[in-house]
């Protein structure tokens, strides 16, 4: 499988760094113990200065204009160039202020740094640490809290902090917002965005609520029953790719489903059949195992190009987190109407 980690020729290391797992593609740094935020930078390849330049244009007769609006980025270290036709407004945060966010919220204290790492030439990175204590399911499903930070160099995406639980018995990503409380917060790369990463505390705030609710829902959905024939119904209606594809389950013409659909669907359903992690007392016959059956999909069975094509559709809005946060909603929607005994 294909990687984008950057590779420093100066230092001859790729820059990622892992808790204790293998590192992507056994790249990068394994270490055995949490690091603060200075030895996490440093492990992960991190520690590396980004600065902004004007954009020189060069006439035919040699004279050099140096424009008033247009910037670019680069590293110093390797002389990278990470982005170019930036705007004035345009603010480079550094790599090490990101980590401060971290230490910031939870006052250096209690926060596990597990990953690190950059992409391309070091112009997106990403950080992912671990807080303190479990949402609980049942007697012994336990589901960590994680914050996952990323932001880039080269003038494409905010600074995202967002909370990410991630179900210890699967590795599952259980990403979710609720109707009352999204799960992440994003800042433009304008004037004060070091200052406003600072603010960004709230999403302590974010995780903390988000973890009490998601337990109690979590809880919830373990004690309801749904049947195989609901399971595949619900899968069919979270994985729907348009409102075509829509129609026809509505009027039950199976046939006029595209077969990359439906094996899709049934792999889905094979992984909620057979994963081990799906046979527990919180998740067989389940909705939370119906939820988790969706979620594992993308997580342990679904094939992408590399990790970088992963992650972005994890956790950076893409299918997975799409058709996931659309699966938490017929979850929800599916334990309302089985209480007032009536789900379609």
């Amino acid at each position: 499988m294909a990687h984008n980690i950057n590779f420093n020729e100066q230092t001859q290391q790729h820059s990622f760094f892992s808790v204790k797992e293998k590192a992507w593609h056994g790249l990068g740094q394994i270490v055995h113990d949490y690091p603060n935020s200075k030895e996490a930078l440093q492990f992960a390849g991190l520690d590396f200065e980004v600065c902004k330049r004007p954009n020189i244009h060069r006439l035919d007769d040699g004279t050099e204009i140096i424009s008033k609006s247009s910037f670019y980025t680069y590293r110093p270290d390797c002389c990278a160039i990470l982005g170019d036709r930036l705007g004035k407004d345009y603010e480079v945060v550094q790599n090490i202020d990101a980590f401060s966010f971290f230490d910031t919220i939870v006052g250096g204290d209690g926060i596990q740094y597990e990953t690190a790492g950059a992409l391309g030439k070091g112009e997106k990175i990403f950080i992912t640490a671990k807080l303190p204590g479990y949402i609980k399911v049942g007697n012994d499903d336990l589901i960590e809290k994680y914050l996952f930070l990323t932001t880039s160099h080269d003038g494409f995406g905010s600074i995202m902090a967002a909370f990410t639980p991630i179900r210890i018995v699967c590795n599952n990503t259980l990403n979710a917002a609720l109707k009352n409380c999204n799960n992440s917060i994003k800042i433009r790369h304008t004037a004060n965005a070091k200052e406003r990463l600072e603010e960004a505390h709230k999403v302590m705030g974010i995780s903390n609520q988000l973890s009490a609710q998601l337990e109690g829902i979590f809880n919830q959905w373990a004690k309801v029953r749904i049947t195989d024939k609901e399971v595949q119904k619900l899968i069919q209606l979270a994985m729907v790719p348009n409102k075509e594809v829509l129609q026809n389950i509505e009027k039950g013409e199976m046939d006029e489903l595209s077969t990359c659909f439906k094996n899709m669907c049934d792999d889905v359903y094979e992984y909620n059949m057979t994963s081990p992690s799906q046979q527990y007392e919180t998740t067989k016959g389940t909705v939370f195992g119906t939820y988790n059956a969706i979620t594992g999909y993308f997580q342990n069975v679904r094939n992408y190009k590399d990790e970088e094509a992963k992650m972005k559709s994890l956790l950076y809005g893409g299918t997975a987190q799409l058709r996931t946060q659309k699966a938490f909603q017929l979850c929800e929607s599916f334990v309302k109407a089985e209480f007032a005994g009536n789900w379609s």
